[in-house]
């Protein structure tokens, strides 16, 4: 289903949570963006992908003693005891012999279970039965996160990694570098328990929207030159109908070289779309920026002389930043004091020293210098 829309008629089989067949198909305009289409019928190959990559990934952390407490086998299984409804797209199955109306049924609008979310925090739960109807089985990434509604909001509340637990502070940060610089972001805070620290940001996908990641973006078309995936994301945007792509591009680049970003795959930038009639509105705004400011690095190897990892294009962003093609909307003055920003967040983390903050402040100042020695040639 899409919303109230019947799109294809599947089977899924229990043993593997795989999908095993797909019969009549309804609404071919309404099967998931990047889909191979085959002799008029979607590719199951492809399909099945996508319907398994909807599921927590065995990445996660600390997966397998949740599974365990979940009376779970696999993650993909999760999917299904939530109908495949997630808070970031529309998309869900219908069961047959049990029909379900969407209206009641979808997390944007209705209550969900905060078992598992509780569950993937550490709780244990023994005094009553779990209830899986969840939007945190269909959560991506490999970071504990649930998903929890305040005041009627649907929020994401993420942790960290050990052992500088650093991530939650990253999005914060960089929140607050994007907001200076006006490019569309995520608005992400700290949220401190028990001196842990978690970002929360509150939902951007609506009712009637729904995020389409970059990855099912370039499986619109056959690339033809691997080595040009950013002419290859552009031309497949453009044939699509999304408005502001270059510009998009141009300040998500910029914005994770002043960050170090070293994780924007394919799956955490993209576009948004109305679920209901498949109009392109916006690139996505950014979001998930916690794999940055060299958290995956010690104090000692903290250091802007060494080449900093980058995706989805370079493989450093020395050599990503290039493909900037417009630095006319930046001006630098909106970053003067952000280092003291950052020092002023870092200090309230129990799991950073001094040395860490220092090293971590003068990097950022860094970056920014360099990012001017570049936008000024």
């Amino acid at each position: 289903m899409h919303r109230k829309i019947a799109v294809a008629e599947i089977e899924i089989d229990e043993e593997t949570a795989a999908l095993s067949k797909i019969g009549t198909l309804y609404a071919p305009e309404h099967i998931p963006v990047g889909i191979t289409m085959k002799n008029g019928q979607p590719d199951r190959g492809d399909m099945n992908d996508w319907w398994q990559g909807r599921s927590i990934p065995a990445s996660r952390q600390n997966i397998r003693n949740i599974l365990a407490h979940l009376g779970i086998t696999s993650t993909n299984k999760l999917i299904s005891k939530c109908y495949g409804l997630s808070l970031s797209d529309q998309y869900w199955a219908n069961p047959v012999e049990n029909p379900l109306n969407w209206e009641t049924i979808n997390f944007f609008c209705n209550d969900f279970s905060v078992d598992v979310g509780d569950i993937l925090f550490g709780d244990i739960i023994k005094d009553r039965k779990i209830s899986l109807v969840s939007p945190d089985n269909t959560s991506d990434g490999w970071l504990k996160k649930k998903w929890k509604i305040i005041d009627g909001k649907r929020y994401l509340i993420k942790g960290g990694s050990d052992p500088f637990q650093q991530q939650p502070i990253n999005e914060a940060m960089s929140s607050i570098i994007m907001e200076r610089l006006q490019i569309p972001h995520v608005a992400y805070s700290v949220i401190w328990e028990e001196d842990m620290p978690y970002s929360i940001c509150e939902n951007f996908i609506t009712s009637k929207t729904e995020f389409i990641s970059a990855y099912y973006i370039h499986n619109t078309k056959r690339i033809n030159d691997a080595n040009d995936l950013h002419g290859h994301y552009i031309d497949c945007c453009s044939a699509l109908g999304i408005p502001g792509i270059q510009d998009s591009l141009n300040r998500m680049l910029t914005a994770d070289f002043l960050i170090a970003n070293y994780d924007r795959h394919l799956n955490n930038f993209g576009a948004i779309r109305n679920a209901e009639t498949l109009k392109w509105i916006i690139p996505a705004p950014l979001f998930d920026n916690g794999s940055s400011f060299w958290c995956n690095q010690t104090t000692d190897n903290i250091s802007i002389r060494n080449k900093i990892n980058s995706q989805p294009f370079f493989d450093t962003h020395d050599k990503q930043i290039t493909l900037v093609s417009d630095f006319s909307w930046l001006d630098f003055t909106d970053l003067t004091g952000v280092d003291e920003e950052f020092n002023d967040l870092l200090s309230k983390s129990r799991f950073i020293d001094t040395a860490r903050r220092d090293a971590l402040c003068f990097a950022l100042r860094k970056q920014v210098e360099s990012l001017y020695q570049l936008a000024c040639r």
